[in-house]
């Protein structure tokens, strides 16, 4: 799984943050304050346009007053209250709709989807979890940026400010009410989709005899069988019994088989295994040593443009290094002491110069080093699956490279608890690619319901965040144009962190005004600009003006691309608690900020006096 950015721990994240940012915390409360004084100069200079610079000021001052005392008598009743109502009018629309658009979907997926595939847990997966978030993101803007315009409109909205009701409470009302019902129709689909990727899925097989070979031991005598499955939902097994007659089949398209037996030449094959899981790994720091045995932050670039990984040459001293942190003897506590293992997984992404020998994998070694003595294990060899996650369970009894009986827990891990795994392509002119969360050290899996519940909660913090963008921008301007509004918020949200590295410089190009004159000029990002008059001036419009502009935008964007977990589940990984902690803050945040925003926004509005 693509992991570019190192999950925090939720209390570091609130209130620290990483090497080079504040921590959510602080970062909310210099944003809001921002926003805060931009709306009080801005709402000044409306002011004194219309009443003169003194009248305007005083207006400016009983508005903020007035509005703050407001916001501070909100009563919980007349909130729920309008959140009922905000459900009834949901109803109303036909939001079921969409349940019926999503389990259309559904009925029809499979004449598109293929249980004959590499990886079809992966499939089903991201296209349900894809689909609901789609679904659930367009009922929420459909929602929330027609509600209150349509209100203005019918002029039902005076029914409701001639109660005892605060603006404020009409925005948190319907953004608590719309949200509600957001939840019902997420739980319905999360539900469903779940249901629906179990029995796609679901296939068996049986034992065919005639494929049958013994199997001797040592000593010559019977030591179980070999064969294959039967061919079902595109694929068979190949399986190994022991003498008892129970085993398990190989790995295909991301699963196996348990076979038990039930009698004479009778077997029972049962549901797949493995499909869906809920992998929790424990990374390590990733580091290289390229051929010439000089240590490197990262390895060679075979020419791709995304850097995310990088390689070592095969048949070289070209080696990537991971150093794991709190390695003990706990690490699998289910066996005898005897028989615990180091669980690793590995993904290989495998880069080749030519083709080789066709049908056979590239070889590769992996080692086990103490950081402190060096003392290192005898090379383990194992086959490259590209881009395949590889399951290696380490044996606690392992030899060192002087051929001597060592203990993996007691010699090769320090004192501190750490260990180095080294990994080596053996196969010249090839190439093995790595990232840091490519190996990781597997830990028991977690629930894989609860896993997928948890991204159902990220599907939902976006469609909240949604929500109160619709229901705050529709206060000032019609359904339409909120809807437009509220689709570019999405869009910018998506891209903003290409909003963050054009405003810091780190992209090429420079700014928004030098990007046009590049357009104009059909001048490459990578040619430095000449040193014309004209050219100066448009290099000043973006330092001085474009770019913080375009940083202040993004402070206030929410980072829709990093909310989604789907990759999670579709990979098969758990989704870390401290992520969920992390989204639903961020939510909170946009919920609170907006609420407060949306007051002030309708009380602008003659009808909400």
């Amino acid at each position: 799984m693509v992991v570019e950015q190192q999950l925090l721990p939720y209390f570091q994240w609130l209130l620290t943050g990483g090497e080079n940012s504040l921590g959510a915390l602080p970062s909310f409360f210099f944003v809001f304050l921002g926003v805060a004084m931009a709306a009080l100069v801005i709402g000044f200079a409306i002011a004194a346009s219309r009443y003169g610079i003194l009248r305007g000021g005083d207006v400016t001052y009983k508005t903020v007053s007035e509005g703050l005392s407001e916001l501070l008598q909100t009563a919980p009743r007349r909130v729920w209250a309008i959140a009922r109502l905000a459900i009834k009018e949901s109803m109303r629309r036909r939001v079921a709709v969409a349940l019926g658009v999503f389990f259309l979907v559904l009925l029809f997926a499979n004449w598109f989807l293929s249980t004959n595939h590499q990886e079809p847990a992966r499939l089903y997966l991201s296209f349900v979890l894809t689909a609901s978030t789609y679904l659930v993101l367009g009922v929420a803007l459909l929602l929330s940026a027609f509600s209150l315009p349509n209100d203005f409109k019918t002029k039902t909205i005076y029914t409701v400010v001639t109660k005892p009701v605060r603006a404020g409470e009409i925005i948190l009302g319907r953004i608590i009410g719309f949200t509600i019902v957001i939840t019902g129709l997420l739980a319905i689909m999360g539900v469903g989709s779940y249901i629906f990727v179990v029995r796609s899925l679901d296939h068996s097989h049986t034992v065919e005899l005639e494929s049958f070979q013994v199997v001797t031991g040592p000593a010559g005598e019977d030591a179980g069988k070999k064969g294959t499955t039967s061919r079902d939902a595109g694929h068979r097994h190949e399986l190994t019994l022991d003498a008892e007659g129970n085993g398990e089949t190989t790995v295909e398209n991301g699963h196996t088989h348990a076979i038990e037996s039930i009698g004479e030449n009778k077997y029972r094959v049962s549901p797949p295994l493995g499909f869906i899981r809920a992998r929790v790994p424990q990374y390590g720091k990733l580091r290289f040593i390229d051929r010439s045995g000089a240590a490197k932050d990262t390895g060679i670039s075979v020419g791709s443009e995304w850097t995310y990984r990088s390689f070592i040459d095969g048949n070289t001293p070209a080696t990537a290094i991971w150093t794991f942190d709190n390695v003990s003897d706990a690490v699998d506590p289910k066996p005898p002491e005897a028989e615990r293992s180091l669980p690793l997984s590995l993904i290989v992404r495998v880069f080749k110069t030519h083709k080789g020998v066709i049908g056979q994998a590239l070889q590769g070694t992996i080692q086990l080093r103490n950081p402190e003595s060096q003392l290192t294990s005898e090379p383990l060899p194992f086959d490259a699956q590209d881009q395949q996650v590889d399951d290696i369970d380490i044996p606690r009894k392992l030899l060192s490279q002087s051929r001597q009986e060592i203990d993996l827990f007691k010699d090769l891990v320090s004192k501190d608890g750490k260990i180095e795994v080294l990994v080596k392509c053996l196969d010249r002119g090839q190439y093995f690619g790595f990232a840091q969360a490519d190996c990781y050290i597997r830990h028991p899996d977690g629930s894989p319901i609860a896993s997928f519940a948890k991204v159902c909660v990220s599907i939902w913090v976006q469609a909240v965040i949604v929500v109160s963008v619709g229901v705050t921008i529709s206060t000032l301007v019609s359904g339409p144009v909120a809807m437009l509004f509220v689709v570019g918020f999405i869009i910018l949200g998506f891209w903003r962190q290409d909003f963050v590295d054009i405003a810091t410089g780190k992209s090429y190009g420079g700014g928004p005004a030098e990007s046009v004159v590049r357009i104009a000029t059909q001048a490459n990002v990578m040619v430095q600009l000449e040193d014309t008059l004209l050219n100066n001036l448009v290099s000043g419009f973006d330092k001085y003006f474009a770019k913080p502009i375009m940083w202040a935008v993004a402070q206030t964007l929410p980072d829709f691309r990093s909310f989604s977990t789907v990759r999670y589940a579709a990979d098969g990984y758990n989704v870390p608690w401290d992520r969920v902690f992390q989204d639903v803050t961020v939510c909170l945040g946009y919920v609170i900020g907006l609420s407060i925003l949306g007051y002030f926004l309708l009380r602008t509005r003659e009808v909400a006096k």
